[in-house]
C-alpha cells in the first residue's frame, strides 16, 4: 500500500518552518506532495510558478517529495493524486482551531480522509511567511528564515514596494 500525503499551502514565500514540516512529514509516508495553492482571493507576493521553483530547489534531495500546483478544492486534488492524508503544521492554538475546522469539513467532503498535524519545531513556532515579508519589507535580514534561493527576489520585491509607498 502506497501512503500518499499532501501538504497544501501558499508558501509565499517558503520558510524553514515549511521545510521542517516537509522533512518530518516525508519520513511518515511513501510519497509527499507539496501542493502550492493558487487562491484568487489572496494576493501573493510571488507567482505560483516562482513559489513552485523555490520549493523544488528547497526540497531537492528529500526522498519521496514532489511539488505540484493546486487549483481548486483540496479534496479534488487529493482524489486526483490518490492521496488519503493531508499534512498540516501547527504553531499556535489558533492554528489548531482553524485547522481542526478545515479537517472536519474536508472529511465531510472526502470521507475516509485523514489529517495529520505536526507541531512546529521549537525553532519555528514563531515563523510565518507573513512575518518574513514584514521583516524583509522593513529592510531586515531574513536569511535565517527562508532558503537562499528566495532571498534575492524577496529583497527586490520588498524594496520595490517600499519605493512605491503605501497603496
Amino acid at each position: 500500500m502506497n501512503r500518499i500525503a499532501v501538504y497544501p499551502g501558499m508558501f509565499d514565500p517558503v520558510t524553514f518552518g515549511h521545510l521542517d514540516i516537509i522533512r518530518r512529514g516525508a519520513a511518515l509516508v511513501d510519497r509527499l506532495i507539496v501542493a502550492v495553492a493558487v487562491n484568487i482571493e489572496k494576493k501573493s507576493l510571488f507567482t505560483s510558478e516562482e513559489r513552485i521553483r523555490f520549493l523544488e530547489e528547497a526540497v531537492n534531495g528529500i526522498p519521496g517529495v514532489e511539488v505540484c500546483r493546486m487549483d481548486g478544492l483540496l479534496v479534488d486534488f487529493l482524489r486526483a493524486q490518490n492521496a488519503g492524508v493531508v499534512l498540516r503544521g501547527l504553531r499556535t492554538v489558533s492554528d489548531f482551531e482553524y485547522e481542526f475546522q478545515m479537517a472536519g469539513m474536508n472529511r465531510i467532503l472526502h470521507p475516509g480522509l485523514e489529517t495529520v498535524f505536526l507541531v512546529a519545531g521549537e525553532a519555528f513556532q514563531f515563523l510565518s511567511s507573513r512575518l518574513v515579508k514584514e521583516i524583509a519589507g522593513m529592510g531586515g535580514d531574513v536569511s535565517r528564515f527562508t532558503p537562499p534561493a528566495v532571498l534575492p527576489e524577496l529583497r527586490r520585491r520588498m524594496m520595490a514596494r517600499l519605493e512605491r509607498g503605501p497603496g
